[in-house]
């Protein structure tokens, strides 16, 4: 077992397991934020997708003795960010359905919005950005508008 001390959506925090320990199951499990979700475990998905050091990875293939100072967001750190409105944007135009991918879906969006700094990503930014995000449920067009909307000034 090791400790691991890291910033968690913006504060000090010590995380504790095995270095080897996938990041998903220590957010999960460890620190109790269980926005992250398990989609394929294999980092196909996009599903449990988090920020490490401001670039966005699928927490399922990072060892916990990666992160060792890192600044980790995850969509729970989102979620009381100046993204905040991504949420509503995803409510308003259907991009969030069955939850599983929205958690990923939401953090590679504001990813894309803060690279974009204030201009609109066109489409194919959108869907370069979500490119490792999978969804069965929407179809991609209510996700990509929402993203737009909310990355309107």
């Amino acid at each position: 077992m090791i400790d691991v001390k890291c910033r968690l959506n913006g504060k000090e925090h010590t995380l504790r397991g095995h270095s080897m320990a996938r990041l998903l199951d220590v957010i999960r499990e460890e620190a109790k934020l269980t926005g992250t979700k398990e989609g394929c475990g294999e980092g196909e998905c996009g599903a449990c997708s988090v920020l490490i050091d401001g670039v966005l990875v699928d927490s399922c293939l990072v060892p916990l003795a990666q992160v060792q100072g890192a600044e980790i967001t995850t969509i729970e750190g989102v979620a009381h960010s100046k993204h905040q409105k991504l949420q509503q944007a995803f409510i308003e135009h259907g991009g969030a359905q069955c939850g599983i991918c929205t958690p990923g879906m939401i953090i590679a969006s504001a990813a894309l919005i803060d690279r974009c700094q204030g201009r609109v990503p066109n489409t194919a930014e959108v869907r370069e950005a979500l490119a490792g995000n999978l969804c069965r449920c929407t179809g991609y067009m209510k996700i990509i508008d929402a993203v737009q909307a909310a990355a309107k000034p």
